[in-house]
């Protein structure tokens, strides 16, 4: 019994996991982050993606309280290069202490 529930549950992961599911060898790095005034701040970041795949990426800003006061999502083309800095300004609703890459993927 305890066997067939461990061989659906490896199954339904084969078929979630599987094949068409690729990183596209996502990668991504906080650099750091500038605060600009009350209202904005700006993230910077490295992306690393095979050349020529376009990437989205969420950058967000959070307050002292790490409640987000801030959200970005930036579209990075494709490029011939797998490595790159990106820095964003994010408008935020109350002074941020941080900003960061809340993740990217392959649209």
């Amino acid at each position: 019994m305890i066997a067939v529930a461990i061989a659906i549950v490896f199954a339904v992961w084969v078929i979630w996991a599987g094949p068409g599911q690729t990183t596209h060898g996502l990668d991504t790095d906080d650099v750091g982050y500038e605060v600009l005034s009350d209202h904005s701040v700006v993230v910077h970041t490295q992306v690393a993606v095979d050349p020529g795949t376009t990437v989205q990426c969420a950058v967000q800003a959070l307050d002292k309280s790490y409640t987000i006061v801030g959200w970005r999502v930036v579209t990075l083309p494709a490029q011939e290069q797998r490595d790159r800095s990106i820095s964003t300004q994010v408008n935020t609703t109350t002074r941020a202490v941080t900003g960061l890459i809340h993740s990217c993927w392959v649209p």
